[in-house]
């Protein structure tokens, strides 16, 4: 799995719209959906802050394990 399926799944399974993420991210909706459509590359610190908002992995969100626990 793609990181850009992973982040659009997570925000979908936490009922959050593109607008919702790219504020959290301090970015535009625009700028968030070239990431979640896999058109641009994600900066790792707003990796970063996704993990912590979702509390899950860095792997998790990179598609790297199934396993959506933080490691700690």
């Amino acid at each position: 799995m793609y990181y850009y399926q992973r982040i659009r799944d997570m925000r979908e399974d936490n009922d959050m719209s593109q607008q919702q993420v790219a504020e959290l991210l301090e970015i535009t909706r625009q700028q968030y959906q070239l990431y979640e459509s896999g058109k641009r590359e994600m900066p790792m610190h707003l990796f970063v802050v996704l993990a912590k908002h979702y509390n899950v992995s860095l792997d998790y969100l990179a598609g790297l394990c199934q396993c959506k626990k933080p490691l700690g």
